[in-house]
Order: structure tokens, then sequence, then C-alpha cells
């Protein structure tokens, strides 16, 4: 949401005085956490991606500037976060180990595979890189026709693998308010597109992962202007005729949090399902990078 971030300075502080003194909205069914992270470095924030591990004890999180963090998360005996340790920030690297151009680096979505590899989507010049060690140089993926049709600040918001393999990324837009969402799915050296998700209501697509149970998460946000960003999560069974059994699992207030962007679904010591999002602060004082969790339903 790289282009968005003049356009969020001039509503953001038209939105601290239009809120000024109105009462917090009250977090939906399920809320665990919203821990406020702060690091001292002037790359630190822009998340647009986020992967915990398995226990929800360790993440990787994804700058929208080309950029990543890694570290530890403390939680108490209720499972709450208590302190979110992060490593320096790093820049990442194109096919040739060189850090990525400006025009080439808005990085939007994170998906860490089982072997411990990373694959990253891009919008700006839209496509995903797949990063066999974090930190190192890229392999560039073939780049589908219709990603180059996208637009530049609309395009691959999210990236998942599913139990099958494949890389699921989907546009943030479609250009029309009432066409499903495109599902772009890569195995094998080529892409296909045979799924979609429908639209409902005004919410985009920003963010994507698979659970535990093997079920297709999927992480939307509204922006309202002067009223501020609401967030909804829905869940998808990835079946032979599609994405099926759509369910609704959160949706939040506008103006409770900021800009919801990345998603990582996990289960806790006690076997919860767990959805774990990020916030991008877009560099600017008003918005804040959040860890915000909530307990789903099986």
């Amino acid at each position: 949401m790289r282009r968005g971030s003049f356009l969020s300075v001039i509503v953001g502080l038209a939105l601290l005085a239009g809120l000024e003194g109105s009462a917090s909205p009250t977090p939906p069914p399920g809320f665990l956490d919203a821990f406020t992270w702060r690091k001292n470095d002037p790359r630190f924030g822009g998340f647009s991606g986020i992967e915990l591990s398995q226990d929800g004890t360790s993440y990787i999180a994804l700058s929208d500037r080309g950029a990543f963090t890694q570290g530890r998360i403390s939680r108490d005996s209720e499972g709450r976060i208590t302190a979110v340790s992060a490593d320096p920030v790093e820049v990442l690297k194109d096919h040739s180990g060189a850090p990525l151009a400006a025009n080439r680096s808005d990085s939007e979505g994170l998906a860490l595979a089982p072997d411990g590899s990373v694959y990253v989507s891009f919008e700006g010049v839209a496509r995903v890189l797949h990063y066999p060690k974090l930190g190192g140089a890229a392999v560039n993926l073939p780049v589908a026709a219709s990603f180059r049709k996208m637009q530049p600040n609309a395009s691959l918001e999210s990236l998942a693998i599913g139990p099958d393999g494949r890389l699921y990324t989907l546009p943030e837009r479609t250009g029309n308010a009432d066409k499903p969402f495109p599902v772009y799915r890569f195995k094998g050296g080529t892409w296909d597109k045979k799924l979609s998700i429908p639209r409902r209501g005004g919410f985009l697509p920003v963010g994507s992962d698979f659970g535990p149970d093997g079920r297709f998460y999927l992480l939307e946000r509204d922006f309202r202007g002067l009223a501020g960003f609401a967030s909804r999560l829905r869940r998808f069974d990835v079946t032979a005729k599609g994405m099926t059994n759509e369910v609704t699992l959160l949706e939040t207030p506008l103006g409770l949090y900021d800009n919801l962007e990345g998603l990582s679904i996990w289960r806790d010591a006690a076997g919860h399902l767990t959805a774990t999002m990020v916030s991008d602060d877009n560099f600017v004082f008003f918005l804040r990078s959040q860890l915000v969790e909530y307990r789903l339903p099986d």
C-alpha cells in the first residue's frame, strides 16, 4: 500500500482530529491481545506480512519497503504477548544478491515453506520471488501474463502455501465491485487461475494463510477515510469445486485497529486456533505497528 502512504498521511491527520475524545470501539468475540510494537530503527515499520512458528513463539515480519526482520515472541501463562524481540531490519535481495531496486521493492505477501525457504509477493512490478535462504539471493518465479495487467498499487497483496505445496496469491482489486477476486496458484513452474473468491461489500484482500487445519484464511480491510479501517477474516475450504464453505470468522468495527495487513494462523499450547495479524504503520507517527491476536473457532 505504498502509494497510499501519502493519502494516509493527509487522512490520518484529519482522523486524529476527527476522533479526538471519542470512545474506543469494542473488540469482537475471540479477542486476545493488541500489542504495540516499537523499535529504534528507521527501517522498522510498514509491516505487510507475517509468519509465526507453529507454536507462536518466533516470527518473520515483512516490510513493504523490501525489508524484513525476525525474532521471538514472549507470552504469559494465558498466551498473551508480553514482549517481542526483533533482529536488525535487513533488505531483500534480487537474483544477483544486490538489494532490490527502489521501484521493485514493494513487498506485500509472505509465505514460509515447510523447508524453511520463503516466498514474497510484490505490488508495483507484480511478481513472486523465492528465497531459499532469507537474506540471500532471490529466485525469480515465472510471471503470469495477468500480473502485468494489474493495477500497480492493488496487485499481489497476499501470499500463502497450501497443504498441496502450491502457492496461492490474489490481487487486492478486480476492477469491478461485483467481480470475484481471482486466485492464482503456482506449482510445477506454471500459474493457473481456476479458483476465485466472491467480493463481499467494500472489503479488499490484504493477507492470507493456510491454517494447521488445511483451510484457507483471507484477511481483508475496508478503509473509510475519517472513520478509519475495518478488518475482516474469512475462511474457505479448497476443494475440487473451488473455494467452498465460506465462513466469516471476524469483522472488526471501524477505527478499532490501524491498517492490519499480514496474517498468520497457528495453534496455541491448548490446541486453540489463533490468528495473528500485523498492522502497517506506513512510517507515520499517528499509525501503529501492532500485533493483534484473536482465538478462532475450529
